[in-house]
């Protein structure tokens, strides 16, 4: 398996576990991990023996921290364009990941931090964890697509408070305001994860790529082409060996045995 600077990656059985280890700079994403963990996603995407990832961040205090202030500090309106490119597209890509991403969120999520947990599926938090988009307090604003995200995810009036005030909350808070699905005991957090990631895991593959495709693509059509996309991915799955074991296993009361075909 390939060995980056910037991030960690152990497969355990059929789950990929990512993490981001900066820990003397509370894993801040810089260019370099930004590019890695780019690098990292498309070195997976087609491989089948992963059937989930979790992506958390090293150490007890940080998931990943913000984007590295100290590149901030240097850029003007081109290279502040290009570096926000670059994180966007490293979002799309997790968003577009034909597997699940879980963000374990083991400690504080700010800035491109809390953007790199709103790209993943499904956000499960540690009881000690912050979160927050704090970017206006540096005079800038979320660049890796958290002015588009955080107001799908929860609201525009929420997302208009976190953003406008960059305070942050607590993992209560961000449980009550649907930012994370679930909240966990700090010790807990990654067998959880791991827990739900061993879950899906169990599940037809294909169908559950093509439900995450539904997800994410119907957000951004109205329901009539959500409804559509849904039709065809749903007459796609009818047409694979899983959808026919799902079925037989289910009349003959066994666990199916899906094999993704």
């Amino acid at each position: 398996m390939t060995e980056y600077k910037n991030i960690l990656v152990e497969k355990k059985d059929k789950v990929l576990v990512v993490t981001v280890n900066r820990p003397r700079a509370m894993n801040a994403l810089n260019m370099e991990t930004v590019i890695e963990m780019q690098q990292m996603f498309h070195y997976h995407w087609k491989d089948d023996s992963i059937g989930c990832v979790v992506l958390t961040g090293s150490g007890e205090k940080a998931f990943v921290a913000g984007a590295d202030i100290s590149e901030i500090a240097d850029l003007d309106v081109r290279s502040g364009t290009d570096f926000s490119a670059h994180g966007l597209y490293l979002m799309k890509t997790i968003q577009n990941f034909p597997r699940p991403v879980i963000a374990a969120i083991n400690g504080f999520a700010l800035g491109g931090g809390c953007e790199l947990a709103l790209a993943c599926d499904l956000r499960l938090c540690s009881d000690k964890a912050k979160l927050g988009q704090p970017e206006v307090n540096l005079g800038v604003i979320p660049g890796f697509g958290g002015t588009q995200r955080l107001s799908r995810l929860v609201g525009r009036g929420k997302a208009m408070q976190l953003i406008l005030t960059g305070e942050m909350i607590d993992a209560a808070e961000a449980h009550r305001i649907g930012l994370v699905e679930e909240v966990y005991p700090a010790d807990q957090l990654m067998d959880k994860a791991m827990e739900m990631a061993s879950l899906i895991c169990t599940r037809a593959p294909l169908a559950v790529a093509m439900a995450k495709e539904c997800i994410n693509r119907g957000l951004d059509v109205n329901l009539t082409a959500g409804c559509d996309l849904e039709k065809a991915n749903f007459g796609a799955v009818c047409g694979t060996g899983d959808k026919n074991e799902g079925c037989e296993a289910f009349t003959e009361k066994r666990p199916p045995q899906f094999n993704g075909h």
